[in-house]
């Protein structure tokens, strides 16, 4: 068994050796725009569970899969020479949707901004407009803080 630690700086190479490959090296069409955003080596160091992306989305994944499958022998065999290893583990390539979540999740969040532009946040019982005094709804009357006063044993205020 290998060390945690160990296991993430062969992740880590691997990712890197991979990355600049992908840039540098591989010619294939279909792996143009691909990046990869993990990779994850299981402690007996049988498998490297490498994660993959690509610009456009989710359209390609399955031609980006079957290529990297198809090739897979090529890049086992460029990084077991870049990364020292006495046994160099088997590439299994996966989708990552991240990215693409990612670019949705900001999408939506733009919009809300577009859509309200003034801003709500519940405080206590009172709601802030952007750059207004705090509104209590209660009272239907812009909130100025707690009132002096006595305070029954409920909590609440007397009167």
């Amino acid at each position: 068994m290998v060390s945690k630690m160990r296991l993430q700086r062969i992740s880590e190479r691997i990712l890197e050796e991979l990355s600049e490959m992908l840039i540098l090296e591989v010619k294939d069409p279909r792996l143009s725009g691909i990046f990869v955003t993990d990779v994850k080596v299981d402690k007996e160091l049988a498998y490297a569970d490498i994660y993959v992306s690509a610009v456009e989305g989710s359209q390609r994944a399955d031609d980006v899969l079957a290529s990297f499958e198809h090739a897979s022998g090529y890049f086992r065999s460029e990084l077991a020479g870049r990364v020292d290893l006495r046994s160099f583990p088997r590439l299994r390539f996966h989708w990552d949707p991240t990215p693409e979540r990612a670019a949705q999740i900001e999408k939506l969040i733009a919009e809300l901004h577009r859509e309200s532009p003034r801003k709500v946040r519940e405080e206590s019982g009172s709601f802030h407009f952007a750059q207004d005094k705090p509104f209590d709804l209660a009272q239907d009357k812009p909130f100025d803080g707690p009132q002096d006063g006595p305070i029954d044993e409920e909590g609440g205020e007397d009167g």
